[in-house]
């Protein structure tokens, strides 16, 4: 009963929130607006929107428009010069995981010499403590995945070794930031479901770990029943606003999960496959995992009240045994039409899946230390063998 608790991000929660961002006392006067290489967010209205509101406000702004679904290095150090360069004294993260992730790095980088990788723990990174506070850091989001508006974390790849790595400290968690349901009513229905499981994994895995304390359980339990009640009716009807707005606040609940508790070794393995394969979505790939992994862990018998809590939570009311939580799972999959994803269909080499398991270790091995029992490395190969299809 002894745990620390800190998430100091200012948070304006609901339908048409965005329109209140211009009377909230922003962080600077001049924002570096970043959002990702696609075109949604500019045909979707949503970038001239938050222009407006910081013209409102008396902000001027840059835009920084290249973000790829999988952040690399080499537009965070791009970021931060054009940051640097345009007098900005604060980031605006705006779109979905990607934005916000690339923002908050981009706000480290704005302040601070060197590379990037220099301030990384993990992999070949150089673990430099971070000696400049970032750039203030305000987070608009239009998805609803990896709850990055209430975290402090930022996953980015280094492109040219295939290093997937998170970063953040407690100067990285946004200073405010926006969750507006009506922002993600255009996101299509297999993103939906993507999203809506890692926001999902975000608060199971930080539900198992050893790191779980009594607040961040009340937080996952929630994000995992709203998750269970309402994502399958946004994947079907994305215009469904009372779905949208569950399977929202799922998703920042679960950001304070990961603020409060921590990811796990599911995680680690997943960005060993996005690291090698950037088109992969991060969240289909924790999808096509997420049965063998946890059916792992209900075969030790390490976490079986914790699985079988999951499973009420999740909607089984009758649950008695961890494979119970297995079986929700993989009936939300198949409600939400994901169910049968396939890694070769993403170039993932079935004949070579202990390279990625080795990543793995070798990138984000601190998460293993997390899990409910020892993860091995023939552990972790045959979760991806039985996962590959």
């Amino acid at each position: 009963m002894q745990f620390d608790y800190f998430v100091p991000t200012k948070i304006l929660f609901g339908k048409g929130q965005l329109s209140n961002l211009h009377s909230q006392k922003l962080p600077g006067k001049k924002a570096l607006i970043v959002i990702s290489s696609g075109k949604s967010t500019r045909s979707n209205g949503y970038l001239s929107r938050v222009e407006m509101q910081l013209d409102l406000a008396g902000v001027s702004h840059a835009v920084f428009d290249k973000i790829l679904p999988n952040p690399i290095k080499s537009h965070v150090m791009e970021g931060a010069a054009l940051a640097r360069s345009e007098g900005c004294d604060f980031v605006v993260g705006l779109g979905g995981g990607s934005s916000i992730d690339a923002a908050k790095a981009i706000a480290v980088m704005a302040t601070n010499e060197g590379d990037y990788w220099d301030y990384i723990s993990g992999g070949s990174g150089q673990r430099k403590p971070v000696p400049n506070d970032p750039l203030p850091i305000v987070a608009i989001t239009t998805t609803a995945g990896t709850g990055t508006e209430a975290d402090p974390w930022t996953v980015t790849t280094k492109e040219d070794t295939n290093e997937k790595i998170g970063f953040g400290y407690e100067k990285t968690f946004p200073v405010l930031s926006i969750v507006d349901p009506d922002l993600m009513l255009t996101v299509p229905p297999h993103l939906t479901a993507y999203q809506g499981f890692d926001a999902l994994f975000h608060s199971t895995e930080g539900y198992l770990a050893k790191t779980a304390d009594p607040i961040s359980d009340l937080f996952a339990l929630k994000a995992i029943e709203l998750v269970g009640k309402s994502l399958a009716k946004a994947v079907a009807d994305g215009t469904n606003e009372a779905a949208r707005a569950d399977v929202a606040l799922a998703n920042t609940l679960s950001g304070m999960v990961e603020s409060l508790s921590s990811c796990t070794s599911e995680h680690s393995l997943e960005h060993a496959l996005s690291a090698f394969h950037h088109e992969l979505p991060h969240g289909a790939g924790l999808i096509m995992i997420s049965k063998a992994y946890y059916t792992h862990f209900a075969n030790t018998h390490a976490c079986d009240e914790r699985m079988i809590a999951m499973a009420k939570a999740l909607g089984k009311t009758d649950a008695s045994s961890a494979m119970d939580f297995v079986q929700a799972l993989c009936d939300l999959q198949s409600a939400c039409g994901v169910a049968e994803l396939k890694m070769s269909d993403y170039g993932i080499d079935g004949a070579n899946l202990e390279k990625y398991a080795d990543n793995a270790r070798q990138t984000m091995g601190g998460l293993f230390l997390a899990d409910p029992v020892r993860l091995s490395r023939e552990d972790s190969i045959r979760i991806l063998q039985e996962s590959f299809r």
